[in-house]
């Protein structure tokens, strides 16, 4: 309880109050005490030289004489009923001459040193001095103011003593009165300051308590939290700005939670991976794009253990020991292949509050479409250099044999024929290239024209009727009935349907059998080939129709084939926003399918 500054107030106000009222309690019942005492006093003494001046009995030189008139004289004179009055004579041996107390008969004689009186105040008198006193009565508590006066010879020779006795009961009773009145007022003046100490307090805590509540409050997250501003003194000047300090929070974390959400925007849908690794080698912060790199748990990215659950091995990007005191070592950049994608890796440090480096940022750009590129681009020029290599090497070695002489007419006609047929193969390779360069850039030129496909295919397989008889091999056509015509490129399509058929009849055994079928499936036409051969092994099908590409390249090129044909075809549907996709299951055989839109707008180039 006395932790809280309301109590704390309460106390010491009380405590000032109370110290106050008891110093100047005990200063008035001081003051009060020796002023009775004191009027007392001065009333005794007074009375005391009334006697001494009014009594001619006193002036006598021995008083044993006029001991009776003495007597008579004091009993005869007004003293109140608390004073008692003694008169003392005697040079060796004082002794009470006269004496107005109820036992003055017992006591009238007896040795006055020896009596209840003062013996110390009589001895002063018999000096000469005007002495008084506060004496305790004997085997009781109660006090007693005592003054003795000394009574002087014509010489100057003291020749008796006047001593007088006052009761202080009445002074005491009054002092104790007074007491208990300032007890009364301290104990009011106590409560009444509890009372106005509380209200006063409480004028200062309950704000302070108000302000600190809602300070607890905006701790939690809730910033609409403002104080009542009750007065124009510093409580007030403090509740004030206290609300002038909510609102400025308020928007600054407004700003920082704006910034924030951009800042993590950013970083969560950026096309890079980025990845925050502390010196400890714990990951901090992951985006989820190195998390799908990485391969991590998404759970842990907002998880409060994230940190703690996953470590990032630095060997993945060539970068094994890390000085963290050479900043310069901490740069770099490498490439990466992680299941089977290709990254280029950039790192550098960041440096925490502190402004000590407390980690690596590892920026992961995957690039993989251009290492791919850039490897069927070398592949390209390879296949390219190849094929044009053979049949160059060959022309030129029958040409210097030509060139020679002395061979008879078969044989040179034998060499020209193969330098003809060679001639032949690089025409349809530049040709193939050109095309696949037109359709590239977009710089074919379409002719677009209403087309049966079923005319078209018939058209083809009539062409190639020779050449399945050569091979023995069977035709299967399965033709719907009423399909409608197709606005196309008639010489594309028919390039691709004659490509797709060829490469069936070249890549099938003797004696087997292919099927063509075309059909029409909702808003699409499409054109199927299927075969009983050797299939396509799983691993190539994905290349398939990558330029150049083949599956037996010795047996391709034994066939005439360039690599390029698939490629084209497949250029040429897409063209038309149709789709080519191939199935194959090796020694079952090959299914490849187009599909053309009814509703075909050719993209012109």
């Amino acid at each position: 309880m006395f932790s809280s500054i309301k109590w704390k107030f309460i106390v010491v106000y009380f405590l000032l109050v109370f110290i106050a009222m008891v110093i100047v309690g005990i200063f008035i019942i001081g003051k009060l005490e020796t002023q009775q005492i004191a009027n007392i006093t001065n009333t005794m003494e007074q009375r005391i030289e009334a006697i001494i001046r009014s009594s001619s009995y006193l002036s006598e030189e021995d008083w044993t004489m006029v001991q009776s008139d003495i007597q008579e004289t004091v009993n005869n004179w007004r003293t109140s009923s608390n004073e008692v009055l003694y008169v003392i004579y005697g040079d060796d041996i004082p002794v009470i001459l006269a004496s107005t107390s109820k036992q003055s008969h017992k006591i009238i004689g007896q040795n006055a040193l020896s009596y209840k009186l003062d013996p110390t105040l009589i001895l002063r008198a018999y000096d000469g001095e005007n002495a008084s006193g506060i004496v305790k009565e004997a085997n009781e508590n109660l006090l007693e103011n005592h003054v003795v006066y000394p009574v002087f010879t014509e010489v100057g020779k003291v020749k008796g003593v006047i001593y007088m006795v006052a009761d202080l009961e009445n002074v005491y009773i009054t002092v104790n009165e007074s007491k208990k009145i300032l007890t009364s007022a301290t104990l009011m003046a106590l409560l009444i300051t509890v009372f106005l100490g509380y209200l006063i307090a409480s004028s200062i805590t309950e704000p302070i308590r108000d302000v600190t509540r809602k300070a607890e409050e905006m701790a939690t997250g809730n910033f609409n939290q403002f104080v009542e501003i009750r007065s124009d003194d510093e409580i007030g000047q403090l509740a004030n700005m206290f609300n002038h300090l909510t609102l400025k929070l308020k928007d600054t974390i407004q700003e920082m939670d704006l910034e924030r959400s951009k800042l993590d925007t950013i970083f969560s849908y950026m096309a890079e991976g980025v990845i925050a690794v502390g010196t400890n080698g714990q990951l901090i912060h992951a985006n989820l794009i190195a998390v799908e790199v990485l391969g991590l748990k998404r759970e842990y990215i907002y998880s409060k253990d994230f940190s703690h659950n996953q470590s990032f091995p630095l060997e993945m990007i060539n970068v094994e020991d890390v000085d963290y005191d050479d900043e310069s070592t901490l740069e770099g950049e490498e490439t990466v292949e992680i299941d089977n994608q290709v990254y280029k890796v950039k790192y550098a440090p960041f440096k925490n509050e502190n402004n000590d480096i407390g980690g690596l940022i590892i920026v992961f750009q995957d690039i993989t479409k251009e290492h791919k590129l850039d490897n069927m681009r070398k592949e390209f020029v390879a296949n390219v250099s190849h094929e044009l290599k053979t049949p160059i090497t060959t022309i030129k070695s029958y040409t210097e044999t030509l060139m020679e002489g002395g061979i008879d007419k078969k044989v040179s006609n034998n060499f020209l024929s193969v330098i003809d047929n060679e001639c032949d193969r690089m025409t349809r390779l530049v040709r193939d290239l050109l095309q696949l360069s037109n359709l590239d850039y977009k710089k074919t030129l379409w002719k677009k024209e209403e087309v049966s496909l079923e005319k078209l295919i018939k058209d083809i397989l009539l062409k190639l009727e020779l050449v399945f008889k050569e091979k023995e091999q069977e035709l299967i056509m399965d033709i719907q009935e009423d399909l409608p015509d197709i606005v196309v490129d008639k010489d594309g399509i028919e390039q691709v349907i004659l490509n797709i058929v060829s490469n069936s009849i070249k890549y099938t055994n003797n004696r087997s059998k292919i099927a063509v079928s075309l059909g029409q499936e909702e808003e699409y036409l499409y054109i199927k080939v299927q075969d009983n051969g050797a299939g396509i092994p799983k691993e190539d099908q994905k290349r398939i129709f990558e330029r150049f590409y083949r599956v037996e390249k010795g047996r391709s090129r034994d066939l005439g084939g360039t690599g390029l044909g698939l490629s084209i075809a497949r250029q040429i549907v897409e063209a038309h926003k149709g789709d080519i996709s191939l199935k194959s299951t090796p020694g079952e055989g090959t299914i490849v399918e187009v599909r053309l839109p009814l509703q075909v707008s050719v993209i012109q180039t």
